[in-house]
């Protein structure tokens, strides 16, 4: 076994080099050290959490990768419990800890506002920084603070939500990764998680806040339900459409500790299920369409007078701009999918990077892919989408080592 991992070992992708130091500190302590370290030598920095937002080139990484070690949640209002009328409960966890893991524990608890969000792969730190989102809910509604190490002034602050700047799959974080003054702390953001404060309520029951999910539970968007069988809902959606992250990864000794094993065994019942309901497609089942960074382009926003140049039938939702202008949202699938590209495309027979035989919004690696394969594929997709509707496809995950 080699002293270090490859990227390829720490991804939901499974592409990317060897890389020259791995580190991952269990103490709040040893991890600021350990930026600290890398930052005063002057060596690259790769702040990981579950590697599902990341497309990491195939050359060796010549920097140091740093992966929180906490898994801590706790409960702060445990001493201080909720009388009268309020159902706010706080809940503290540290930027190690799994994603997944976190939004079962608060439903075990009976807290209603992360459910929505279950089974997105990664880790409490990376959610703040993306401002993860699914099923009509974002991180951002229920973040009361995010207690972050400032890389430039080398102290620990703590942003509250407004100060965090929460945009469509966008944080204050992740802008100080890019510009100019960013490029200094790249591929890591200035302001690295420490620990994240959510602020969610006392409720058995959660609303049913997207189309998809209340058609799945044979309900009425807005209906409210028990969030356990939201969560169980939503398990299964991101199943059948291949966004359930493989639990085999769990099987890496490089990815062991990152899930509570009973969380890793729910999602191999999920899994299960499906293989055994002959009402699903067989495709569903296939652990490859699982090996992708997730959704691989960000729903374009535009502006009014752009988005009326589109077809009458592509999707076309009312948002705010950046700035501040009323726009249009419309879905990177349905332009991926109308320019031409269908499920389980490759740019050649011999590429191992392909769509997603499920859907067109995620690029997989279907079986040894390198890097650079799925990069090709990417640019073949934006260059089809500019060409057919004009409209720039920006990659959600991060990438590093790849023009």
């Amino acid at each position: 076994m080699t002293s270090s991992p490859s990227f390829a070992d720490l991804t939901t992708i499974g592409v990317g080099g060897e890389i020259a130091r791995f580190s991952e500190p269990t103490t709040r302590v040893g991890l600021i050290e350990a930026i600290e370290d890398a930052d005063h030598a002057g060596i690259p920095l790769c702040m990981l959490g579950g590697g599902s937002n990341m497309l990491v080139g195939d050359a060796p990484f010549h920097g140091v990768v740093i992966r929180d070690g906490r898994r801590d949640i706790v409960v702060p209002d445990e001493a201080d419990p909720v009388e009268g009328t309020d159902t706010t409960v706080h809940l503290t966890a540290s930027a190690g800890a799994n994603w997944d893991d976190f939004v079962e524990f608060a439903v075990s608890l009976g807290l209603e506002g992360v459910e929505g969000l279950s089974g997105i792969p990664g880790t409490v730190g990376a959610s703040v920084v993306q401002n993860i989102g699914a099923y009509g809910q974002e991180v951002a509604t229920s973040v009361e603070s995010v207690e972050v190490w400032d890389r430039k002034a080398k102290v620990v602050l703590t942003f509250d939500g407004d100060s965090m700047q929460f945009g469509y799959r966008t944080s204050a974080l992740k802008q100080s990764m890019f510009g100019e003054e960013g490029a200094k702390f790249f591929p890591s953001p200035r302001y690295v998680v420490l620990s994240v404060t959510f602020v969610l309520r006392h409720s058995p029951t959660g609303t049913l806040a997207y189309p998809q999910l209340a058609r799945a539970l044979n309900a009425s968007l807005g209906d409210r339900m028990n969030t356990e069988v939201i969560r169980g809902a939503v398990l299964r959606v991101r199943a059948a459409k291949g966004m359930l992250e493989d639990p085999a990864r769990y099987n890496n000794h490089w990815m062991s500790g990152m899930k509570r094993e009973e969380n890793i065994a729910k999602d191999n019942q999920v899994v299960d299920a499906l293989r055994l309901d002959d009402t699903e497609p067989s495709h569903v089942f296939r652990i490859t369409d699982r090996h992708s960074c997730g959704s691989f382009f960000i729903n374009p926003q535009i502006s009014a007078h752009r988005a009326e140049q589109l077809p009458d039938n592509a999707p076309k939702f009312g948002v705010t701009l950046a700035d501040g202008q009323p726009g249009v949202k419309t879905s990177a699938a349905w332009l991926i999918d109308h320019a031409g590209f269908h499920r389980g495309f490759r740019v050649s027979k011999q590429s191992s990077a392909a769509l997603s035989s499920v859907h067109t919004l995620a690029l997989t690696n279907i079986g040894g892919a390198k890097a650079s394969e799925v990069w090709a594929l990417a640019h073949a997709i934006q260059d089809g989408v500019q060409y057919a509707f004009g409209i720039d496809l920006i990659p959600e995950p991060v990438v590093v080592g790849l023009e």
